[in-house]
């Protein structure tokens, strides 16, 4: 019993040691004992302020889709926008205890659609590609839940706003950015 409780206070001290090394300014002893302290911080234990002070959202953004039907005469039908962030939105309010997975996946799509893009919405790259028909997939998923009907295509609009403050007006939008029509599996056989 005394061999397991010495080990155990031996183990935090070391542990509160490495850890003030790792967070403490450089000095000659964290210099020196670098390489081990960060073998022992950075899988399990790495400090960060994100934790205390997330990266907050500056802007909102509003994620509209409308889709396109193409008919058997040939003739294309395209639906009016749907705004996909009201219906996300709508769903955090009025759920107490929301999926953290729900909330941000659309938000998180599109992040890393522009990460991968840039303005010009042309992928370059497989991991554009692939985000690219991320993206669509999303908005393709959530118009035919809500019952959007037949439809081949699928386009996006993103307008971005500042955040206001409590009680102002609406801004006018930063950017107001259309997609192309992206080809998505067809729904609604």
């Amino acid at each position: 019993m005394h061999t397991a409780v010495a080990l155990c206070m031996a183990t935090a001290l070391f542990h509160v040691m490495m850890v003030f090394l790792h967070v403490a300014p450089a000095s000659t002893v964290s210099k020196r004992y670098s390489p081990t302290v960060n073998a022992w911080v950075y899988p399990l234990f790495e400090q960060n302020w994100r934790l205390f002070a997330p990266d907050p959202e500056s802007v909102n953004r509003q994620i509209l889709v409308r889709t396109a039907h193409t008919e058997s005469g040939r003739a294309v039908r395209v639906s009016s926008w749907f705004d996909l962030t009201a219906v996300d939105n709508s769903a955090v309010r009025h759920d107490p205890f929301p999926s953290h997975t729900a909330q941000n996946l659309l938000r998180r799509a599109w992040s890393s659609y522009v990460d991968s893009h840039g303005g010009d919405d042309k992928p370059h790259t497989d991991r554009a590609l692939m985000m690219q028909r991320y993206l669509g997939n999303i908005a393709a998923d959530r118009v035919f839940a809500h019952g959007g009907g037949p439809f081949d295509f699928v386009q996006l609009r993103v307008v971005t706003r500042p955040v206001t403050a409590s009680g102002g007006h609406s801004p006018a939008p930063l950017e107001n950015r259309l997609l192309p029509w992206w080809k998505v599996t067809r729904h609604g056989k």
